[in-house]
């Protein structure tokens, strides 16, 4: 079996899209309801953009969408299918584009929890920190840590899907694992294909953040969590629908989060008067 340590949907974008499809576009019409009820101006960027056709859902509300990515593949796909944002190439635990440059940083389908290591997780807090505009937005839609480890492993028995895209079958085995020593959820995803292509094995992971630890980690970071909860959203079943509010739980299977950057830079202590010391 070839093995392969990234994921064949993200070095083909097309099938991406064909595998997960979003004709109505609710991942970034729910991130453009947000960002509107809680008055976001309109520069953002899109971290972990993938293929593009959230930032393109938020370019076409009117605003001005940078879209970034580690894959180069998932880049020259949004720049050809997606056109209107600028999408440059990023690692999302360590970006710059400049201080005080966005109005909003969105982070959706779990990106975040790439974020493996408190490390990565507190270089992308202090990234979107510098990089938003005084009390600008940052909005993340991912798994829910509390969900996963809170309830017993996952079954056994491998899920099995199948889809057929442009007269190609094929066929994916997933088993899921949580290491609850690293807070991971990991994944091997085997895929078959009946169109002779070699079978393909993967592994990917993704940390599994408790709603106070996430908590935690933004009130360290200087933001302010405007909410935190588990549905509805994109990925929830319902699924978010325009008109719905913001929920006040955090059981679900999935984590919704608004949380404002300091509305200004807290300035260096003062010397004192008379001896000129610093407190």
């Amino acid at each position: 079996m070839t093995r392969r340590t990234g994921n064949l949907l993200t070095d083909r974008p097309e099938l991406y899209e064909a595998r997960f499809p979003d004709p109505e576009r609710l991942a970034g019409r729910w991130a453009e309801d947000l960002l509107r009820r809680y008055g976001a101006g309109p520069a953002v960027l899109d971290l972990g953009c993938g293929t593009g056709r959230d930032a393109a859902s938020l370019h076409a509300a009117g605003r001005r969408v940078t879209g970034a990515d580690l894959s180069g593949t998932m880049l020259a796909h949004a720049r050809v299918h997606h056109p209107g944002p600028v999408y440059v190439q990023a690692d999302l635990s360590r970006f710059h584009f400049g201080q005080h440059v966005f109005d909003a940083v969105v982070c959706l389908d779990s990106s975040l929890l790439y974020c493996h290591t408190n490390e990565q997780l507190d270089g992308f807090l202090d990234s979107c920190r510098r990089t938003l505009v005084p009390g600008g937005l940052l909005v993340a839609e991912m798994r829910n840590g509390a969900y996963f480890l809170g309830r017993d492993a996952p079954p056994t028995t491998p899920a099995v899907s199948r889809f057929t895209w442009q007269g190609t079958a094929y066929r994916s085995t997933t088993a899921l694992r949580v290491d609850r020593a690293a807070q991971l959820l990991r994944r091997t995803r085997g895929w078959t294909a009946d169109d002779g292509s070699p079978p393909v094995e993967e592994h990917s992971a993704w940390r599994l953040l408790l709603p106070q630890e996430l908590r935690h980690f933004l009130t360290v970071h200087g933001f302010e969590v405007l909410a935190l909860y588990d549905g509805p959203g994109p990925r929830t079943e319902p699924p978010w629908r325009p008109g719905d509010e913001p929920g006040d739980a955090a059981d679900g299977d999935r984590l919704h989060l608004v949380a404002r950057a300091p509305a200004a830079t807290t300035p260096a202590p003062s010397a004192h008067p008379a001896t000129g010391e610093q407190p």
